[in-house]
């Protein structure tokens, strides 16, 4: 049967190349506006998802990463006299000016994390070394802005906040939701940074790293009684609350995800209308199966493979064009993601749509008389 319903597609050239567009069209139109969503939200939660801490300890109320508030610095202290803390560190961020050499200013996002704590830092170092940040007004950002920033190269020198600032590396794929470009730096650098309401003996937040085999939700609890006055979340449940934020109580996510749910919408009508239509223009070939004896169940799964057959064609050349659109929008400010489980995902759906797009023809071929191949 599958070589059947292959040789029905190829029999006619033109509609399979028609049917393989809308496919390839709904493909590229699902990835893209699905991917957008989901980089949208990874991009929200990049920093607590790459921190490398177990719980982070901040003031009460913090509803998402980009909007701490100082803490005082004993409450890093009282962390470490929990059970079961191995470390706890300073994190410091904030929202500052960089003066670009050509004397415009852009919003920035400072992180200052402890060099030697292996939390909080950047990654994806693709020129330089986090090492490199232990010299003196020295900062990390990433390559995407390097025309926002008017910076080309490692040594290339700027202004944060009035105070001189030597960039020492690039990473890659560090982006900010906010617009701000995150600026990563030692905690002592990032202080001279910031504005001069932050003040040496604070901190935006405590990453706490768990010592092995210990129970998160029991240290949570431990943390919240010792300390007092703050909250503690894990990485999860602090990277959902600022997806949720950024994403929805702000709005900022909604026009995206509406965007992601007419992409499905207008992909699976486009799907339905193609395979349809395809299987519209082969009437007269299943009147004559039927006429030859072939039971409806036989015809249903030709019709059904030739959807599968569509399906799997449409799905590599849709996602070989998704590629190539992911690629070349990598340095943009919109992020596109495009995963294995995304990508296996997508080939869930398109067999679901093609499927589904056959099942709703066949009810027309369920009623063919054999007795129209005979007729004119």
């Amino acid at each position: 049967m599958g070589s059947l319903a292959l040789r029905n597609l190829l029999h006619d050239k033109v509609r399979l190349a028609v049917t393989l567009t809308g496919i390839v069209f709904a493909v590229v139109l699902i990835v893209v506006q699905f991917g957008l969503f989901v980089g949208f939200m990874r991009t929200t939660s990049n920093n607590i998802d790459h921190a490398g801490a177990d719980l982070w300890i901040s003031y009460p109320g913090v509803r998402n990463f980009d909007q701490g508030h100082a803490l005082p610095e004993r409450k890093r202290w009282q962390a470490l006299a929990v059970p079961g803390v191995a470390q706890a560190e300073k994190y410091i961020m904030g929202f500052t000016q960089w003066k670009r050499p050509d004397g415009s200013q852009e919003s920035v996002e400072i992180i200052g994390f402890e060099l030697n704590s292996g939390m909080g830092g950047p990654w994806n170092v693709v020129s330089g070394s986090i090492r490199d940040l232990e010299l003196p007004d020295s900062v990390i950002i990433d390559e995407a802005y390097r025309e926002k920033l008017n910076v080309s190269r490692i040594g290339d020198t700027v202004e944060i906040n009035d105070r001189r600032a030597r960039v020492v590396g690039f990473t890659r794929d560090i982006r900010s939701f906010t617009t701000s470009p995150f600026v990563f730096a030692s905690v002592k650098n990032a202080l001279n940074y910031m504005d001069k309401t932050t003040h040496e003996d604070q901190t935006t937040y405590v990453l706490v790293k768990g010592e092995p085999g210990v129970n998160l939700a029991d240290l949570k609890q431990r943390l919240m009684s010792s300390i007092g006055n703050v909250d503690v979340r894990d990485r999860a449940e602090f990277a959902r609350m600022t997806e949720f934020y950024w994403m929805f109580t702000t709005g900022a996510g909604t026009a995206v995800l509406i965007a992601a749910a007419m992409g499905l919408i207008v992909g699976v009508v486009v799907v339905a209308q193609t395979i349809y239509a395809t299987t519209m223009d082969h009437l007269k070939e299943y009147g004559t199966l039927k006429a030859m004896g072939a039971a409806n169940s036989f015809v249903y799964r030709v019709i059904i493979d030739q959807a599968a057959i569509s399906a799997v064609i449409g799905y590599v050349l849709g996602m070989l064009v998704s590629v190539v659109i992911v690629h070349y929008t990598k340095g943009g400010g919109a992020v596109i993601t495009l995963d294995a489980p995304m990508a296996a995902g997508m080939f869930a759906v398109t067999l679901f749509m093609c499927i589904i797009a056959a099942l709703v023809s066949i009810n027309k071929v369920t009623r063919i008389d054999p007795a129209m191949v005979f007729k004119g």
